[in-house]
């Protein structure tokens, strides 16, 4: 049971995250395309991990952390506002290249070689 409420605590911080850091202003924050890739809350809800990453890449994430790690006073109190959380977990934000690397598997896959003949034999022979 409690494991159900820790997930469904960290899908909600999580949404209201990414509602938050809409609304910063830090430019390092703002002047990229930041997704939140993963959260992680502990059992006792103290801390919260962040995993960061942008699409321009590691360096712009690693910078986009340190606007965020100056910021994370209001992030904390704006997450405690609006998920009326009884303690609210300190954030720790972490860079990671996760979109930069799908995005280059994804190159590398569509660059791949593969007619379509070939294709459409697998498919029958799958069936």
């Amino acid at each position: 049971m409690a494991n159900h409420k820790l997930g469904r605590t960290t899908e909600d911080i999580k949404r209201e995250l990414t509602a938050i850091f809409r609304e910063l202003k830090d430019p390092r924050v703002t002047g990229c395309f930041l997704s939140i890739v993963r959260v992680e809350v502990t059992n006792d809800l103290s801390y919260c991990t962040v995993h960061v990453s942008a699409l321009e890449g590691m360096d712009r994430a690693k910078e986009a952390v340190k606007g965020l790690k100056s910021a994370a006073g209001f992030i904390r109190r704006e997450l405690g506002h609006r998920l009326r959380l009884r303690h609210v977990p300190e954030l720790i934000f972490t860079p990671t290249d996760s979109i930069a690397y799908s995005a280059e598997i994804s190159r590398i896959l569509n660059s791949l070689d593969i007619p379509k003949d070939e294709e459409a034999d697998d498919e029958d022979d799958n069936a």
